[in-house]
């Protein structure tokens, strides 16, 4: 295998992560994206590409063009419904949110594709969740079934990761205030629950995660000490994790973790930032951290109860996306290699 070669990866649900996939694909030297899929038409899926700033995006028939590469559009949104191998492609990333478990994702390989990343978090184990700054050192060549974990996860368990290291944190609990998301209605409509019914546009609407259940898997010594739930909040991009940890030692201030925090800057680059500037929502539209660790929320509550605040956005997570893509390709290369 030629090293130098592009990554190939193609993608099924052009949603706001897909369109952002696709927008850091095309900024980038190492990567193309030879055919999307989705339910919608081409020229509406343009339109929308070109909304978030995609300019130098065109569309040419049933093909977007950019500078760099050309990608093929397919009017269909199901796993076994695309042949990847016809388009040589590396690895499929399922953005659609929608297949989330070993038997929905295995018509993906059995089209062709030799490894699929799911962008949300599964509803049951696949080979492996692998998150940048966690467990990166675990890909394995053999996994085929994968998930970069959810942009709050990342953001809670890399964050746990680094405190605990630095200080030794006993049990968390989180609350993500996150922005509504597409699967919620902006008028109140009859949904799943009582609660998904009400409009994302005009509420705060309390919600469950999955994201501390799973953080548990990737830092098993937090096995039973971790817990939270979700807000969603009538914002469309840019979410806060309000986290609270109790720490081992009551001796641990404020200032001790915000300086936890800023070394974190240097160990984990591209990961991790942090901002002392009194920011809002809005500012971090852009930011394509997993954490962005508000240093002027951090506040100490009682003797070993701390909280902080960490912001983050979808982008983030699509560039986790990519780096999980990198990483496996380059397993890829060095077993060819050997």
């Amino acid at each position: 295998m030629n090293s130098n070669r592009k990554t190939r990866i193609g993608i099924m649900g052009f949603g706001q992560i897909g369109r952002q996939l696709y927008q850091q694909a095309a900024a980038s030297d190492d990567l193309e994206i030879p055919v999307i899929c989705d339910v919608a038409r081409p020229d509406i899926l343009h339109y929308l590409l070109n909304s978030d700033g995609s300019s130098e995006c065109t569309l040419e028939g049933n093909y977007l063009q950019n500078p760099r590469f050309r990608t093929r559009m397919l009017q269909n949104n199901n796993p076994g419904e695309t042949p990847w191998d016809v388009f040589g492609v590396d690895m499929v990333i399922d953005a659609t949110g929608k297949f989330l478990s070993p038997a929905q994702l295995q018509p993906h390989l059995d089209s062709g594709a030799p490894r699929v990343l799911v962008t949300s978090l599964p509803n049951q184990a696949l080979d492996r969740m692998l998150v940048p700054g966690i467990n990166d050192g675990t890909a394995e060549t053999a996994d085929k079934l994968l998930s970069a974990g959810s942009a709050t996860t990342t953001a809670f368990a890399l964050t746990l990761k680094i405190l605990n290291q630095a200080l030794g944190v006993e049990a968390a609990t989180m609350t993500t205030v996150h922005a509504y998301t597409s699967d919620q209605p902006l008028q109140d409509y009859a949904g799943e629950n009582y609660r998904r019914s009400r409009s994302a546009a005009e509420n705060i609407i309390p919600n469950s995660s999955a994201s501390p259940a799973w953080a548990e898997t990737l830092l098993p010594e937090f096995a039973g000490k971790l817990s939270g739930h979700a807000l969603n909040v009538p914002v469309q991009r840019g979410s806060m994790l309000d986290l609270s940890t109790v720490m081992n030692s009551g001796e641990v201030s404020a200032e001790d973790i915000n300086n936890a925090m800023l070394a974190a800057q240097q160990d984990y680059p591209g990961l991790v930032t942090t901002v002392a500037d009194p920011v809002v929502s809005c500012d971090v539209i852009g930011n394509t951290h997993s954490v962005v660790f508000d240093l002027v929320g951090t506040i100490k509550s009682g003797r070993r109860m701390l909280k902080s605040l960490i912001w983050y956005e979808s982008l983030g997570h699509a560039c986790r996306c990519l780096d999980v893509v990198r990483l496996y390709q380059s397993l890829n290369v060095a077993e060819v290699a050997q």
